[in-house]
């Protein structure tokens, strides 16, 4: 009986430890999920905060980024510790993950924080294409910061050496994880990163990027890494650094671009004076159906009209018409999204800058707002301009609202014109007509707006027809000084873009949207992105029927207006002239009018495209094979400057 007994009470005892070895295993293995999950977040965090020490070289701005709620610190932990969670499901080891990103999120911050005291500039993925400049900036940082080059050298050789170490230990000493650990780790992580990645296209608006505070601020990329911070600021650039020379690029296929032989002595008249006002946002308004504007806001543009830039943006990204119109290069040869001002930039640019000034001229440029908007002051350095007279050396000028008028632009480029006795090109770009419309930028409309809008489209639409007006009438005031001159002036005024009004354009029926289609037919393209252009002389008049055409091919009507001839804005963008009208990332047009849709796509791209992205490519981003048969003023001008 006694044994019995004892017999019962170990098979008892033995259940209570069985069982109690069972609940020990199940929750032990959910706590050491959860010890595993709250270790990646901390490493997340350590890493994000570093990463931000290092990049902004302040404790306390790394700590002011964690604690601003409009700033997306935490989202980027967030994606960092989901990408955590990915590798270590990939590799099969915990933590393993931290090992392998840590690397390359810490050196790209610690060059980016290099760059900044020698260029004042951040990282750029798109820095990665000029490789050669890093090489050439490494003698500079040795001589100035000799130590810190040391530094970094043995920093490299020891952490390199030190990451072998620590893979090898950590794939050895690191728990492994199960198959089902792993595939609940990527099942989980995957679809959120995959999220993520389809909400970060900035040409494109997200409300959910918009509520984890990641605010692309493309235009302005200090502020962009300050508020987004480098990794996230980084990453909203890595689109734009997938530039690949097009197949067949080589010294030999730019030798092989035919050029007209340029005259000896060029045809132009006594050197006439250049004046380009990129006018923000103009647009004719009475293209809106349904809708009746009085008076004629614009009758002077109307009555000298040109013909049409079919500009390449809606309602923003004026750098990148401005890219065009000044160099005679093509946004559509870019990765899409791109901003050549801030990402490509880098070196001595050819552009119409050079050109005058291989002619002499003064080559000034003018845009009555601060010089670092759109990256402008370098950027107009690297394009040849002697000056840029931006807010910060202007005289106080008056306001429409927040923006400096037209009018006392207009009048601004009218003195700085009568102080010079030598021939000058301005390039300007104006201010008042920037979006948004508010009710009281004006003390009066004066331009009436009839139609069955609701009142805050009205308002909106009056007060832009109203900004259009005062552009108009600027324009009218410079054509009339222009008229007294007794040198030749050229005056070339177009828009950048279509406006920003918002709900006026599908509530008058000309669009469905608030923004403009990116493809579409031809008819609609051509409304949705036709600006006016004005090509007047005060010695012939204006130029008439040029009809629609790409800003990249202003350079040529300018020249062509002036008299001037030149290998490459006279002789290759004429040749191409000749053929093409609109050259765009999703369409061609050919001067009879046909258009081509998708021909990126196509396996044969028409010989005088091809030629043309090679060109481009070779001067942007290429050995400048090309430099010396189609920008010899350019060679020049940067070869006496070194």
């Amino acid at each position: 009986m006694a044994s019995f007994e004892s017999v019962a009470r170990a098979v008892a005892v033995s259940e209570v430890y069985a069982s109690e070895t069972r609940f020990a295993a199940r929750y032990g293995k959910a706590f050491s999920l959860a010890g595993q999950i709250a270790l990646s977040l901390l490493l997340s965090i350590a890493l994000v905060f570093v990463v931000e020490w290092i990049a902004r070289n302040s404790v306390s701005e790394a700590v002011s980024f964690f604690l601003d709620p409009a700033r997306p610190a935490w989202t980027t932990v967030g994606v960092f510790f989901f990408v955590f969670l990915a590798l270590d499901a990939a590799f099969g080891r915990e933590n393993y993950s931290v090992i392998l990103i840590a690397p390359l999120a810490l050196i790209p911050a610690l060059v980016s924080r290099q760059k900044q005291i020698f260029l004042s500039d951040p990282l750029y993925p798109t820095d990665f294409l000029f490789g050669r400049q890093i090489m050439e900036l490494m003698p500079v940082m040795v001589r100035d910061r000799p130590w810190t080059a040391v530094g970094i050298v043995v920093g490299l050789v020891v952490s390199i050496i030190g990451l072998a170490w620590l893979l090898r230990f950590a794939w050895r000493r690191f728990p492994a994880l199960t198959r089902r650990q792993r595939l609940a780790q990527l099942a989980v992580a995957l679809p959120l990163l995959g999220s993520f990645y389809h909400i970060m296209d900035y040409n494109t608006f997200s409300w959910i990027r918009d509520r984890l505070q990641v605010i692309p601020i493309m235009w302005d990329q200090t502020e962009n890494y300050r508020h987004n911070g480098f990794i996230m600021a980084f990453a909203l650039n890595l689109p734009m650094a997938n530039v690949t020379a097009p197949a067949g690029y080589m010294s030999d296929a730019i030798d092989k671009i035919p050029t007209k032989p340029v005259p000896a002595g060029t045809t132009h008249r006594g050197k006439p004076d250049v004046i380009v006002l990129m006018s923000e946002s103009l647009w004719d308004p009475t293209r809106l159906p349904n809708v009746k504007l009085t008076p004629d806001p614009m009758p002077t543009i109307r009555e000298m009209q040109s013909g049409d830039v079919f500009s390449p943006e809606f309602g923003g990204m004026t750098a990148n018409v401005e890219f065009e119109a000044l160099t005679g290069f093509s946004n559509a040869f870019l990765p899409y999204g791109s901003i050549p001002y801030q990402q490509y930039i880098r070196n001595p640019i050819p552009s119409l800058a050079t050109f005058f000034r291989g002619e002499g001229y003064v080559a000034r440029a003018v845009h009555p707002f601060q010089k670092w908007f759109w990256n402008r002051s370098a950027v107009y350095k690297a394009f040849g301009f002697e000056q840029f007279k931006s807010e910060e050396n202007m005289p106080v000028m008056q306001k429409r609202g927040i923006f400096t008028s037209d009018e006392s632009l207009t009048k601004e480029i009218i003195r700085e014109a009568d102080q010079l006795r030598d021939p000058f090109f301005f390039f300007t770009v104006t201010l008042q007509g920037h979006g948004p419309y508010e009710a009281n930028r004006y003390a009066k409309n004066t331009i009436k707006v009839e139609g069955n809008l609701p009142a805050v489209d009205k308002q909106v639409l009056a007060t832009y027809a109203q900004g259009i007006k005062e552009a108009d009438d600027s324009l009218k005031m410079l054509m009339d000084w222009a008229k007294e001159r007794d040198r030749e002036t050229i005056i070339v005024m177009f828009g950048d873009h279509l406006p920003p009004l918002n709900t006026v354009y599908p509530n008058t029926g000309f669009m469905n949207d608030v923004t403009a289609s990116r493809k579409g037919s031809l008819e609609q393209m051509k409304a949705q992105h036709e600006t006016p252009l004005v090509v007047w002389s005060n010695k012939t008049g204006p130029v008439k029927d040029i009809g629609t055409i790409s800003p990249a091919f202003l350079s040529y009507q300018i020249l062509k207006q002036g008299g001037f001839e030149h290998p490459y804005y006279t002789g290759f963008l004429g040749n191409i002239f000749d053929r093409y009208r609109i050259i765009d990332r999703y369409m061609l047009v050919d001067a009879a009018g046909k258009e081509t849709s998708a021909w990126g796509r196509k396996k044969t791209v028409p010989s005088l495209i091809r030629d043309y992205r090679f060109l481009q490519h070779d001067m942007m981003f290429g050995k400048r094979f090309g430099t010396d048969r189609f920008f010899q003023s350019h060679a020049d001008l940067f070869a006496a400057a070194m």
